[in-house]
């Protein structure tokens, strides 16, 4: 059961977030659970986790779980100076306690297991979830710490569980997933860890063989790679599970005999390659394909696998199989919104004696599509249209919203040969009325060469980051005239247009405000920073150009998109 908290939309994400973790752990009965924010407020906790502590969500959801829950013997708050989880929660670390009190609702203590590991509530947020069972005898026997040959205790299996799943549903990245899956089975587990995933043609592909040797994981390329098709009917224990049957145990005995398939030959190789003496393989699915097999080898490690670890091998897989289908399915919505994003932005004109270049930079998250756009047209006249603008919002109704917008401009543009603010002027009155969009900025420039050779620009600005003029020589400012109000918001002010000479070899440079705004800085310290990398690229070529400041100026971090529109204009009057 799952109670939320206050907080707004924050609190909200990390309530959701905390529901999916203990939802992935809704496979483990023994165990109870619960989630703390960043503040230590508990934000989440299941079903069991009510019954070990005798009490209801609503009466621990929002509250100090410290303070709350953590006892000494006597049933007097822990100091916090002397509770290890408080200080493995605030040093952002997993760690582990055993037979600790916690105070029931009832006013009665219960002696517990813990496990802590960080987990990550939302894109600024760091929390904790918290593992909680009664210890069992298996806990206090076994190897030294750290031993990889003895066998996982019950609190060992609960806490790599619990870490598998925190690790892997912090990420939406499929390589990322993969080496923090190898990371946490090697070498707790195995010394080798092999991964085969099943491309989206229904190819094998041999994606890491890992081996841990003196204390490193070492990737062994020459063993990796495509692999042969899976056959149907092929008993073995490979192809078994990358048809999505059940895990099994494996050794090099079972390649020993005459191969029934190209997957067998390569297992056979496998096996001399490494020298594994026992193998563990367990199928990958997803919610609704199999994506996969993960392989577990031991070689220096004596010990052979149990029936009980590949029990645990089948709970890692299919928290790894709803990580990596959650993973690509970002993927794939990620490129489906960058394609229609770039299929939205035009193809800029070839203008002679003009160098013209443009970037677009997508959000980084899938379908994270939004209003940035920039655009470049001829006019009837003969002078260069050129266009920056953001329609606010980040989904696919911004870019949809985008589109209406900068048709209707190039249609006023094309039509009206006015000024730039009367066509905006124009474009704000459609913008309330007729399209999607809610609220834009932009700016709509007008460049043309005058009879004696010089190269003009007369611009107007609604609400948009100021256009930045480069000299060859590196001297730059701001075109910081001209500006208005920004589209949409129902009011119709008069603009006006503001008009410069550019000099020879001069670069103007439009952009949106991902390029200079992020959550760390303020904007005029973004300003100053395009300003500053532009002037130091003010001789590079302009494709260079524009790859170095969108390199060096845009924030680490940076959750917005960007485009970028650069223009350069010829270095004598009437050449070019």
């Amino acid at each position: 059961m799952i109670a939320q908290g206050t907080g707004g939309n924050a609190g909200q994400r990390s309530t959701e977030t905390a529901e999916r973790l203990l939802r992935g752990l809704s496979d483990l009965p023994d165990a109870g659970a619960y989630v703390v924010d960043d503040q230590g407020r508990i934000v989440g906790v299941s079903a069991r986790g009510e019954t070990l502590l005798a009490r209801p969500a609503r009466d621990l959801v929002g509250r100090d779980a410290h303070s709350l829950l953590h006892r000494d013997d006597r049933g007097h708050t822990l100091p916090r100076a002397r509770c290890l989880m408080l200080q493995a929660f605030l040093g952002g670390r997993t760690a582990q306690g055993e037979g600790e009190w916690f105070e029931r609702g009832d006013g009665t203590l219960s002696s517990l297991s813990w496990l802590l590991t960080p987990c990550r509530l939302d894109e600024e947020t760091t929390g904790a979830l918290v593992l909680l069972h009664a210890p069992t005898s298996s806990d206090a026997v076994g190897a030294e710490p750290g031993d990889p040959a003895a066998p996982l205790s019950e609190l060992d299996r609960l806490a790599l569980l619990a870490e598998t799943t925190t690790r892997l549903t912090s990420t939406l990245d499929v390589d990322e997933a993969l080496r923090r899956l190898v990371r946490l089975v090697v070498p707790r587990l195995a010394d080798w860890a092999v991964v085969d995933l099943i491309t989206g043609r229904d190819e094998v592909w041999r994606t890491a063989v890992v081996h841990h040797e003196n204390g490193t994981l070492t990737h062994r390329e020459e063993l990796e790679g495509p692999m042969p098709p899976v056959p149907q009917e092929s008993p073995m224990p490979l192809s078994r599970a990358l048809r999505g049957a059940a895990s099994a145990l494996a050794g090099p005995e079972d390649y020993q005999g005459p191969p029934d398939s190209g997957v067998a030959v390569a297992q056979r190789e496998l096996f001399q390659a490494t020298g594994m003496h026992s193998a563990a393989i367990a199928p990958i699915r997803g919610l609704r394909d199999v994506l996969g097999a993960l392989t577990l080898g031991r070689s220096e490690q004596p010990r052979a696998f149990t029936a009980a670890e590949l029990s645990l091998l089948d709970d890692i897989t299919r928290r790894a199989g709803l990580a990596l289908d959650n993973a690509r399915l970002y993927q794939r919505q990620r490129r489906i919104a960058e394609t229609m994003q770039r299929h939205l932005l035009p193809q800029l004109p070839r203008v002679p004696g003009l160098e013209m270049t443009a970037r677009y930079v997508p959000a980084p998250h899938a379908a994270q599509v939004g209003g940035d756009w920039y655009d470049a047209f001829v006019l009837p006249d003969g002078a260069t249209a050129l266009v920056i603008g953001d329609v606010i919002g980040h989904d696919l109704d911004a870019a949809a919203g985008m589109a209406q917008v900068r048709n209707m401009l190039r249609a006023y543009a094309w039509s009206q040969q006015e000024p730039p603010s009367v066509i905006v002027e124009r474009l704000d009155r459609a913008v309330v009325q007729i399209t999607e969009a809610s609220m834009a900025t932009m700016v709509l420039a007008r460049l043309e060469e005058s009879e004696d050779g010089q190269w003009r620009l007369c611009w107007t600005n609604a609400g948009h980051p100021p256009p930045l003029v480069v000299g060859h020589d590196g001297r730059s400012r701001f075109l910081d005239a001209g500006h208005g109000l920004l589209l949409g918001t129902g009011v119709s002010p008069s603009r006006t247009d503001a008009s410069t000479t550019l000099p020879p070899l001069s670069t103007v440079v439009f952009y949106t405000d991902g390029l200079v705004e992020s959550p760390g800085r303020s904007i005029d310290e973004g300003l100053d920073r395009l300003r500053r990398h532009a002037a130091a690229l003010a001789h590079r070529p302009l494709d260079s150009f524009c790859e170095l400041l969108l390199d060096r100026t845009r924030p680490a971090g940076n959750e917005d998109d960007v485009a970028l529109l650069a223009v350069r204009v010829p270095g004598e009057p009437g050449r070019g």
